[in-house]
Order: C-alpha cells, then structure tokens, then sequence
C-alpha cells in the first residue's frame, strides 16, 4: 500500500536575509538581520551564523537596537508583536503584544520606554495607507505583556524603512513619501511639509526613495528616483527652507545613511557602487565599486567602525571605515526563475541552482549557508535591460561528482541560439570544479536534456546530450595522443544516434549503465552504451514521453515514463507496456538508495482507469502531491482503497512467474482458492528447474545481487515449520490411504484429457483474476513427497 501522508518539512533554509535594513552590534563583532521568521545574528570576522532568534510566528518586519542596553535588541514581525532579545546568548526576554501586523520599527535615545512601529491605517480603508504609532513599553518582570498605550504621531507614512529616519538625537524624524518631505518635531507637536513637483525640467521623477538626518545639524537628506540626493536646511521654517543637490547616481537612489560623527553620507542604488560623500565638501567623493549587484540597504555600526551593504542578490557585504571591504554574508541567490532545476551534488550534498546571472551556486540546507559560487559563463554581466546574455540552463553530475557538465545558451536573434557545452572537473586542492573542456556548438538546437552514465567511473565517464536538432550525442572522456603535449585528459564526441527524423526529449541510463533510454517523442528507444545498438523500442498510448526512469535493484527490468496525462510501465524483458495509469507526473525521481520512485503530481478529481493495472487517485483539491512508487507497484498492480480514497492500494495477486517466486513475493488474497486447488493457506512453490533456467537466462543488469538471490532462492524452497505440523495434524493414515488413491487418480488423469493445467484454464473459470493460479492434484501429490524429505541439511547450510 501506497499510504498519502502530510509533507513534513524536514529542513530548511535560504531565507532572504536583505529583506531589510541589517544592525551592527556596538562593537562591530556581530550583524543582526531578519531572516524570515526568524532573526540571524553572524559573526563579522567569520561570516559564521552564531545564533538564530526564534519565536515569532509570522514574517520579521524590523530589527533594532535597544538604546539602553547594547547587548539587546528589538525585533518586530506581521504577527503584531515586539519582542525582546539578548542576542549574545540568543534568550527571549519579553514579548510585547501590539494587536496589528507591524511593518517597521524605530526608537530613539531621547525616548526611554518608548519604541514607533508602522502599521496600517485604522481610519483610512487603503491597503497603502500607513501611520507611525508610538508605544509605550510597560515595565515588568512578566514575560508576556499587553500594551494598552498607543498613540498616533503621524499619518499617511511610508512601509518603507528606509523612508524614516530621526534627527539630533530624537527630536524631530523626517518622512519622506511620494513627492512630500515631511519634518515632525516633538517638542512643538506639528510638523512641516515640502513638496516638489513630481518630475524635473528633463523629465525625470522627483519621487523621494529614502531620507537620513544628520547625527549633530539640523539637516535631512533625501534620495530620489532620479539619482539625485538633496540636503534639507532651515526646515524648522516652512518659508525660509533651501536645498542643495547632490548627482552622480544614473539611477534610483536605494540607501542614505550619515556616519555617527556626521562628517561624510554614504550613499548607494543601482549601480552597485558605494559612493561616500564628504558632508559639507561635497565635491570630494570616495567610491567602492563593483559590489556585485544593486545596494538595497546601508548600515553602519554605533562606534563607526563599520559599514555594511545589503545587495539584491542576497547579500550582505561588510565594510571597513576605509572603505575596504572586510567580510561577504552571501545568501541563497533566488532569480526569477530556475532553469537548471534543483540538483544536489553528490560530493558535498549541497543544493546546485541558478545564483548570480552566469553562475552556479552551491548551497548547503544543512548549514545554511553558501559554499561557494562557480562562474559558467565566465563573462561580466552587463546590468542593461534588453541587452541577450548568456545564461546557464542545463546541468548534469556524474555518480560520484568527479564531473559536473553545464549548457550555457544566449539567444541572438527569432531563430539562432548560440549553445556551449562545458565540462568540469573537481579539483581536490581548491575544493571546486576547474573547466576541462568546452564544446562549442555541440548541436544545431538547443539541448534538452544532459545525463552521465552512473556506473562509470572518473575516467571512463560518458555523457548523453539530447537536443531539438533530432540527434543525441554521447561524449566521452578519452586521454590525449601521446605525440601532443596536452596534459590530462578531454571529451571528445563517441556517437551521434536518431530515430526515424524524430525530435529526442528525455534520456536516462539505467543503474549499472548498461543500457540507455531516449524519447523519441511518443517512442521510447533503448540503446547499449557499449556497442551503441539500437536494442528495442517501446511504444505507449499517444503523447510525448516527458520522463524517463530505469527501476533500481529488484525493480530494474521495469522502465518508467511519463506524458502529459500518463504513467506508464515497461518491462524490459517482454519490452511490452506493464501498466499505465492516468496521472498528471511533472516530475519523476528514483531514489538511488531504495527501489523507491517518486511522481511529483499536480491532479485534481479522480483518475480514469485504463487498463486492469491501473491506479486510482483521487483527490478533493489540486495540491502539489509525492506518490512514492516502490517494487511492489512493479509487480503487482493499484486498486482504490476502501479505506481511504485517496490512497493507493497494491494488490498482489498476479500471474507467477519465476522471478516473482524468487523473490519470495508471492502472498495470497482474502479470496478462496479454486475448486480442487491447495487452501489458502498453502504455499505455492515454483517449478524448480523452469525457475533456475529463468534465473540463468535472465540477463545479469536486470537482476539484483546474486547474495539477494541465493538466500531468497533457497528459503523459497524451504517448508515452513507450521506447514508440517497441520500436515502432520491429520494423522499419518489418512495421509498415506489418501496419497495412495491420488497416485491411482494421478495416472488416470495423466492420461486422460479432463485433466486442466493453470495455463488452459478459461478466463470466466473457478480461478479469478484476484486469486494467484491453483495447482493441479499431480503437483499436489509431488509437494507431499517433498514435505516428507529432510531438509535439515539445508537449514545447517545457511545457518553456517
């Protein structure tokens, strides 16, 4: 039985780390960031997570600082709490229960007690209408506390963090939304707005982005769309205001902050460029350049010491004063789309997945952290849009990770696709791949699919490349001629296999790589990698095969595929269709350690049957689900359970045959024999001399380890011990008058023609389609003589 189950999250990671603004600790030893549903607190020196803060049950919005206590910290999330942190130690001190979702948090020296968070508008119906609310923490040794003091400072605020900042030292803020500047001081309780006109005289967009005060001067500076920044004075008069402006960013400007002794302003956006201005010598500019990606947030430590830079890959990058760059926090890099799948690499376990445009990254679920990036392309991406790069789109492992191959495509004009082919190397010294040889053009179209022969080994690798050109290829890995001076070896094409003009998809070696699948669209081809012969070719109802998978140990005679609409079984040996069964399969997996597959399906309602093996799965919603396929789905076929609907049901009761028997899988249903065949509780034993010329004859990549076989071959043959006894139980008499008058029926019916052999016998007879087959009186009467025999010889034997 193939029994559905909850999916368990057993790890994760990959959290986005630059979701908001990071906080450095007081002495620059450690970098606080939200993390998901958590907060992640990294070591400056070793980029190492030393603590991960726990407890909130929903997306953390904000981290901060508390002013009073450098050791602690406040975080808030979208489940309507603050909570309190001793982030050394990672112990929760208190949690503050606000009632609404909170989407950034602020505080100030001057305000003890006192922390304002944004949350949505309670007089205002918009989705897009925030405030800024104070709230006054309680003073308590409870744990869990109720805030009941709230107040409203400002309306119609930014979500955005970036768009508020405090100035000397708590007494006014600035916030910055649209194209309106807003200054409230708290001493006066009103406030000033400035409003600039929503695009400039050269069209562009005069929209503030973010604002930051100075630590010391009444001055606030604001960055906008249009990579301007400008510095705010003499705002505490609404009339008598001025700005300066500031230009040198091309595009938006992301990030403003001041240093704590005011005498320089970072800045950074697009360009992924730091710029450091000097505040009032603006004409004097300090850069960093090539960060990698575009500057979301800027943070800089309380002692000034350090900087750090939040990017849009993921990203944290910590900067010395000196505008050095000291130490990299690199995330899981998400793009817009993962075209190389998700692949684990055999070496390292690490997750292997499109990173940074050109790259691969190798990404550990169990530390949670990056290994290491490998650049593919090995070109400078150009950050321009409309502009055809190349981007990495396949990637394939051999079985033991000695080498990784990678296809690399960009897209010139409706009809040409430049492709490369690249092979890697695993470099033990380095701990990386090093590239060993590139293939340019390796076919006329793009490459569908990439698979390595698992059971070769590093230097007898072979790699299948399937493509829309018509043809696929094997590529395999050959020493150089000894007259040249190449050192190490290289790949070089070995076979270049169609099938009647049509289009390959899918390819897939089997176990021991003896034999090797292609999809020709709705024909499946089986070839030999030794010879390169075309061994047998599989059809199967209409569609294009999708999926290729071999079965592993016991289950490998069977080959699996899949359409649009389809599951389908092939058995290797009769190289017919085994069973089909209606099913949308996205994607399908063999477990290499187990007998195990797994279908990955998106299906809604009940299945239509298809054929008598057939399987049934019904569902009450269209969630993604994982129906694992084990041996036993192989031999038998899938009933719907009467237990529950939506589970899959093998059912044993099959036709036998002798590697069934081997096995020992042979059990019986609840069904009663056939009339004159053994009870139900007798087991059926094999013709021993048909199973021993199956077993020689069956060819050696289909069956499993001969150590499998010789125990399971010889306890098949083996009485079990409550067999004797019942048999025993009907008197010795009996049994001998009654095995004297079979002999007698036994030579008559020999001779006779009313004798039916389990063969012959009529599909609407005694024996159903449920029911294993009944035996004759004549192997009746040979299993009695052989309980009779000892066998105790037998038992010492595989005792010993």
């Amino acid at each position: 039985m193939v029994e559905e189950a909850e999916i368990r999250v057993v790890r994760q990671g990959g959290s986005k780390i630059t979701f908001r603004e990071p906080v450095i600790s007081s002495d620059s030893r450690f970098l606080l960031c939200a993390s998901g549903h958590t907060v992640k607190v990294f070591s400056t020196v070793t980029e190492e997570c030393v603590q991960e803060l726990r407890g909130h049950t929903d997306l953390v919005t904000g981290v901060l600082l508390r002013p009073s206590n450098h050791l602690q910290v406040y975080s808030c999330s979208a489940d309507g709490t603050v909570r309190l942190w001793d982030f050394t130690d990672g112990i929760l001190i208190r949690t503050y229960v606000i009632g609404y979702p909170i989407f950034s948090i602020f505080a100030s020296a001057s305000h003890d007690g006192v922390v304002f968070i944004v949350t949505a508008s309670q007089r205002d119906n918009r989705s897009d209408a925030f405030q800024l609310v104070a709230v006054h923490l309680p003073a308590c040794a409870d744990q869990l506390v109720e805030t009941t003091e709230l107040s409203a400072v400002l309306g119609d605020v930014s979500a955005n963090p970036a768009a508020i900042a405090f100035g000397r030292a708590g007494e006014y803020l600035a916030s910055a939304n649209g194209s309106q500047l807003e200054v409230y001081f708290f001493k006066k309780k009103k406030s000033h707005r400035f409003s600039l006109k929503e695009e400039n005289r050269n069209g562009g967009r005069n929209t503030l982005t973010c604002v930051a005060c100075h630590p010391t001067d009444d001055c606030v500076a604001t960055g906008h769309e249009d990579g301007k920044i400008r510095l705010w004075r003499n705002f505490s008069h609404r009339k008598e205001y001025t700005y300066s402006t500031l230009h040198w960013h091309h595009g938006a400007v992301a990030s403003l902050r001041f240093t704590p002794e005011g005498s320089n302003l970072l800045s950074g956006g697009l360009e992924s460029v730091l710029v450091q201005w000097r505040y009032e010598q603006e004409s004097q500019r300090n850069f960093l350049p090539r960060l990698g990606a575009a500057i979301t947030h800027i943070a800089v430590s309380p002692d000034g010491s350090r900087f750090c830079t939040s990017h849009s890959d993921n990203k944290i990058t910590i900067i010395q004063s000196c505008v050095k760059v000291s130490s990299i926090i690199q995330g899981l890099v998400t793009g817009d789309e993962v075209q190389t799948d998700l692949m684990v690499d055999p070496r390292s376990k690490a997750l292997v997945l499109n990173g940074k445009p050109g790259h691969l990254q190798f990404y550990s679920l169990q530390r949670d952290k990056l290994l290491f990036n490998l650049d593919i392309v090995q070109q400078e991406f150009i950050h321009q849009s409309g502009l055809d790069q190349y981007q990495v789109v396949r990637v394939a492992f051999d079985g033991s990770g000695s080498w990784l191959a990678t296809v690399e495509e960009r897209k010139q004009k409706a009809a040409e696709v430049e492709v490369n082919l690249k092979l890697w190397a695993f470099d033990d010294h380095t701990q990386s791949f090093v590239l060993n040889t590139t293939i340019a053009a390796p076919h006329e179209a793009r490459i569908s699919a990439l698979c390595f022969d698992p059971a070769a080994g590093s230097r007898t690798a072979v790699l299948v490349s399937s493509s829309a050109d018509g043809h696929f290829k094997a590529w395999r890995l050959a020493a150089p001629p000894a007259h040249t001076d190449d050192e190490g070896a290289s790949w070089s094409c070995d076979f270049v296999g169609a099938y009647h003009g049509l289009v390959p998809g899918c390819c897939s070696f089997s176990a021991d790589g003896s034999l090797l699948a292609v999809s020709f669209q709705e024909v499946v081809t089986v070839w030999s990698p030794a010879s390169w012969e075309l061994l047998a070719t599989l059809s199967q109802p209409p569609g294009d095969v999708r999926n290729l998978c071999f079965g592993r140990l016991s289950c490998s005679k069977y080959l699996l595929g899949t359409t649009t609409k389809l599951l389908c079984c092939w058995n290797l040996l009769t190289c017919s269709l085994e069973w089909s069964t209606s099913m949308e399969v996205s994607l399908l997996l063999a477990d290499p350690l187990s007998e195990n597959m797994a279908a990955f399906c998106h299906q809604d309602g009940s299945a239509d049957r298809t054929s008598e093996r057939s399987a049934f799965l019904q569902r009450r919603s269209c969630d993604p689900l994982m129906v694992p396929l084990s041996a036993a789905l192989s031999d038998g076929r899938c009933v719907a359970s009467r237990r529950r609907p939506d589970a899959l049901v093998i059912d044993d009761a099959v036709a036998m045959t002798p590697f069934y028997l081997l096995l020992g899988k042979h059990q019986r249903s609840g069904a009663e024999a056939p009339a004159g065949g053994p009870s139900s509780g007798t087991p059926a034993l094999p013709q021993s001399s048909a199973a021993v010329r199956e077993l020689l004859q069956t060819p050696a990549h289909v069956l499993p380890a001969a150590s499998f076989l010789c125990s399971a071959f010889l306890e098949s043959l083996l009485i079990s011990v409550t067999d004797d006894r019942s048999v025993e139980e009907t008197g010795p008499a009996d049994q001998e008058m009654e095995s004297e008058k079979e002999e007698e029926e036994g030579s008559d019916e020999e001779t006779g023609a009313g004798g039916t052999r389990p063969e012959e016998a009529p599909s609407g007879g005694a024996q159903t389609e449920g029911a294993a087959p009944g035996l004759t009186r004549t192997q009746v009467r040979e299993l009695r003589r052989v309980r009779k025999l000892d066998h105790s010889w037998l038992a010492h034997l595989l005792d010993s």
